[in-house]
């Protein structure tokens, strides 16, 4: 008897074993971490384009490289806004003519400088127009209040005759970090179909 109560006692334990053996392999698998798949898709990043308009011809620019690069859109807006007047260059009293011969005056404030986010972007596209040579002053609020670092910026700009001349590049100094490739300037009556070769090749 005590034999055999020895045997059955074994039988016992080896079929408890068997058991749990089963049920550790039936468990969830973890092979497919949720948390390793959100960070896969965060790493992609997402592509934002900011712009200052000062007449439209930025910001319909702006919203091409949009369009074909599936970016989200940002526009600075002064907190005093330019009117047709402040814009006439011509004039010597007009608002920009004194912003650009006083440079202490070119601190624009602007309405908001914050993207919500902003960490999620991994591509920056800066958009403005040329102001006698460089980048239209409105800009500056924004480079100089946000980080770039680990971001590509790339600056484009419109005007009626003149280049990016040292725009890209001085912005570039101003933010002091991210990197900057460079940039591309677009006639003030550009079409969809000529911009969308330079983003082709920037090949984000």
């Amino acid at each position: 008897m005590n034999k055999m109560a020895f045997v059955l006692v074994e039988l016992l334990m080896v079929f408890s074993l068997a058991t749990c053996g089963s049920a550790s392999s039936s468990s969830p698998s973890t092979s497919e971490n949720p948390a390793t798949v959100d960070s896969a898709s965060s790493e992609a990043g997402k592509t934002l384009v900011v712009y200052y308009s000062a007449t439209g011809n930025t910001k319909r620019v702006a919203g091409f490289i949009a369009t074909s690069t599936g970016a989200d859109l940002f526009a600075l807006k002064p907190a005093d806004p330019y009117t047709k007047d402040d814009l006439n260059y011509r004039d010597k009293g007009s608002r920009v003519s004194r912003e650009h011969d006083n440079e202490h005056e070119r601190d624009v404030e602007l309405l908001s400088v914050s993207v919500d986010d902003w960490d999620s972007y991994d591509t920056v596209f800066i958009g403005y127009p040329i102001w006698w040579g460089i980048a239209a002053w409105p800009i500056d609020g924004f480079i100089g209040a946000n980080d770039f670092t680990g971001k590509t910026v790339i600056p484009f700009c419109t005007s009626a005759a003149s280049g990016l001349g040292e725009s890209g590049e001085l912005l570039r100094k101003a933010a002091g970090n991210g990197n900057w490739l460079e940039g591309r300037r677009f006639s003030s009556g550009v079409k969809e179909e000529e911009i969308q070769p330079w983003i082709e090749g920037l090949g984000l």
